[in-house]
């Protein structure tokens, strides 16, 4: 922790994270240390929270305002930010909306949103309008709509959003990232990925703890399952697409270079949650009556401009080891995250898989090399602090972030094509081209840039 905050703080002379934001040189036009970002959170629940944690080791920010209708999430990120020194900041959450009250602070540069999925887009579109660099927690949106109100808000205001998708920044991702850039796989052809996580705890809870085993959810639940499972119970679509998708948009280039076209979508029987109330409150349990609309595995297959398919599976009702399920394939070989395997045409043995930890280690990511050991301790094996330090870094020189506006309405666009691809027999549903055909001149990002 110590080695950590010491690299931190350094990183507000030196600007850490030029690495992983477009068209900067090297300590240029950095703000002095005096300067530092007035950086505000909307919802300081768990996810909230692991945010402010890594925020409150940097000496180059200040905590200026919080906001949560839950005063116990306020009492504890209170009590964080008196521990680690931090000025006390403006408390708001008095109401729903009270949000935008927090906005109207002159004292407020960034905010970073980790609310419940419905409240993203409004939530995001509002501090767009006020003018304050946002940093939006995933899925951004919940409708075609609103990927559009993301999009249309931030070209009407010109103020910057950062989908705050960590596991682009996940230390095998960005190795095999790197492949993909020195051409190791080859002409890229294929993809898979998906969110595969047994959350049946969380989306049922028994109210002793906020990870119990029971049967409860939305007023009688506890922190996701509050609100999460009410998506379940209503919606037949893949509700969150971008762990999965992230990754693969920016090995293929989406939206630079390339677009997702079309995509399909299969749901299959909805069982998992219905199982899982019966198992742990008996079948007179008032919602072992429920009807949950979800189908327990959503596969959904997208089309791209550039000729690739990219499978994307929501599994998240059945009991099952944890996998994003990452598969990147091309005319040279593959590498499959499930198993651990790499496969490449002339340098593996024929028809035989290779473990893929050589192959990684080989291709680390120069940012995982030269900061691997600072972001030990961040949350989700590291990713939370390249993700969080690329959003501050962008927001302190105002300038586009890895992960913008039109990703965000794209990568969230699975959700709502999905349902209409289950409702319709699984009939293809065109993607909209959030950029407004400006993907076909937009440059890809250089995830490989490294000023240091």
């Amino acid at each position: 922790m110590t080695s950590r905050r010491n690299f931190i703080k350094k990183s507000a002379l030196t600007g850490l994270g030029m690495s992983v934001l477009p068209n900067i040189t090297y300590g240029s036009n950095l703000k002095s240390p005096q300067q530092k970002l007035k950086l505000a959170f909307i919802g300081v629940g768990l996810r909230g929270s692991q945010h402010l944690k890594n925020a409150l080791l940097r000496k180059d920010l200040e905590i200026t305002a919080i906001c949560d209708i839950d005063p116990e999430r306020i009492r504890i990120a209170l009590n964080n930010i008196d521990k680690a020194g931090f000025s006390k900041p403006q408390v708001f959450g008095s109401s729903d909306y009270d949000y935008r009250n927090l906005l109207d602070l002159k004292n407020v540069d960034a905010v970073i949103i980790s609310t419940p999925w419905l409240w993203h887009t409004k939530m995001a579109v509002d501090t767009m309008k006020a003018g304050k660099y946002t940093g939006l927690e995933v899925s951004a949106a919940n409708t075609l709509e609103e990927c559009w109100d993301l999009v249309n808000t931030h070209e009407a205001t010109g103020t910057n959003l950062m989908l705050l998708e960590n596991v682009n920044y996940r230390r095998d991702v960005l190795a095999v990232l790197n492949m993909v850039k020195q051409n190791v796989f080859g002409e890229l052809v294929h993809f898979r990925c998906g969110y595969q996580h047994d959350l049946r705890f969380v989306k049922l809870n028994d109210g002793k703890s906020a990870y119990g085993r029971g049967v409860e959810f939305g007023e009688k639940g506890i922190s996701e399952s509050k609100w999460r499972t009410q998506h379940s119970l209503l919606r037949n679509a893949d509700v969150y697409p971008t762990h999965g998708i992230g990754p693969i948009a920016a090995m293929s280039n989406i939206n630079r270079g390339n677009r997702f076209t079309s995509l399909t979508a299969n749901a299959s029987k909805g069982i998992g949650l219905h199982n899982y109330i019966v198992k742990n409150g008996g079948e007179s349990h008032p919602n072992a009556k429920l009807k949950f609309k979800q189908g327990d595995v959503i596969t959904s297959t997208i089309e791209t401009a550039n000729g690739e398919t990219i499978i994307v599976t929501h599994d998240c009702n059945l009991p099952r080891p944890y996998s994003l399920g990452f598969r990147v394939q091309g005319a040279n070989g593959l590498w499959e995250v499930d198993g651990n395997r790499m496969y490449i045409e002339g340098k593996s043995s024929p028809h035989k898989w290779d473990e893929a930890d050589e192959w990684l280690k080989k291709y680390d990511h120069p940012l995982w090399k030269k900061y691997g050991e600072a972001a030990t301790g961040a949350g989700h094996g590291g990713m939370d602090f390249f993700v969080l330090n690329a959003f501050v870094e962008s927001a302190k020189e105002n300038i586009a972030p890895p992960i913008d506006a039109y990703d965000a309405a794209a990568w969230s666009a699975i959700t709502p094509l999905s349902e209409l691809s289950i409702e319709n027999n699984g009939a293809p549903q065109d993607f909209p081209d959030f950029t407004r055909g400006n993907w076909v001149k937009n440059k890809p990002y250089n995830w490989m840039k490294d000023t240091f």
